[in-house]
């Protein structure tokens, strides 16, 4: 999706927030949040809005010098989401449907999400999600998919959201066989977007044969490897995508399966759905 003008005041109600969150100081609030302004005015709004929120949020790193405005918020996501988990667990054991359940909490869990703002309620958008009729609800194409590939990537989003992605991919494992299983993580903090860190803590990398991927989705280098985002996809034949980033960022094509709650009203049109509306659907290109 390119930019809207929308995105833009967007991205500078973003910026702002990040910037309170490092410095108490109003005045130089102020001198952050011009530089970020006038690095928003030079660029070339011809794109995705991911590029240029990343420019934006690199700004705010450098001149507040702090390299995870996030971090605390973060932790704080995490453990909630930690302590939910045995009846997150719970929940799915239980269910007629544990793979269908899961995913919609995993769907659930894409409400913790900064970049939209700190207006959400978990709890109850659990209860919601577990009985909302899907906008989109590709899942029949999504349990074909698991059950062919070889290979699994699965991109995550938030952070606290990663605990609700970790039981889909347990639930994933105990059905499904691959010959690799890749959790994908930023490599570069972003809001409250899962890093490295955010995954060993609530335990990914103790999932058996799961191995954690550092990565950018925009197509940069990344850790892992010296193969871009692009050589993975074509390596790997499903991809579970979750989060609006994610959706702006990459390709619309059959083995990706983008997971999320549609927040924005841009991408909730882009879907023909409704903001709050739920969609599970597999790439068409």
């Amino acid at each position: 999706m390119n930019v809207q003008l929308d995105c833009i005041f967007c991205i500078q109600r973003q910026a702002l927030d990040a910037v309170r969150l490092v410095i108490d100081d109003v005045e130089k609030q102020e001198k952050i949040l011009r530089v970020a302004m006038a690095g928003l005015l030079e660029m070339n709004w011809n794109t995705i809005p991911p590029d240029i929120a990343d420019v934006v949020y690199n700004i705010i790193r450098k001149e507040s010098m702090e390299d995870d405005p996030y971090k605390n918020i973060k932790k704080e996501c995490n453990d909630y989401a930690m302590e939910m988990y045995p009846e997150l667990k719970r929940i799915v054991d239980q269910s007629a449907t544990p793979l269908l359940t899961a995913a919609r909490l995993a769907i659930a869990g894409n409400v913790i999400d900064y970049g939209t703002g700190s207006n959400f309620d978990i709890n109850k958008t659990i209860s919601r999600v577990l009985e909302q009729r899907f906008r989109i609800n590709h899942f029949s194409e999504f349990v074909n998919n698991l059950e062919k590939a070889e290979n699994l990537v699965y991109l995550t989003d938030n952070a606290g959201e990663i605990v609700f992605d970790k039981i889909l991919l347990e639930t994933i494992i105990s059905k499904y066989k691959f010959k690799n299983i890749f959790c994908a993580v930023k490599r570069t903090p972003f809001i409250n977007d899962t890093t490295l860190q955010d995954a060993e803590y609530v335990g990914i990398d103790r999932l058996p044969g799961v191995e954690i991927m550092n990565i950018e989705v925009d197509g940069n280098r990344h850790n892992h490897s010296d193969k871009t985002f692009p050589d993975i996809i074509a390596e790997n034949n499903m991809i579970i995508s979750k989060g609006q980033r994610n959706y702006e960022t990459l390709p619309d094509i059959e083995k990706i399966f983008f997971m999320l709650i549609a927040k924005c009203p841009l991408i909730a049109k882009e879907f023909g759905a409704q903001q709050g509306d739920i969609i599970l659907k597999r790439g068409s290109g």
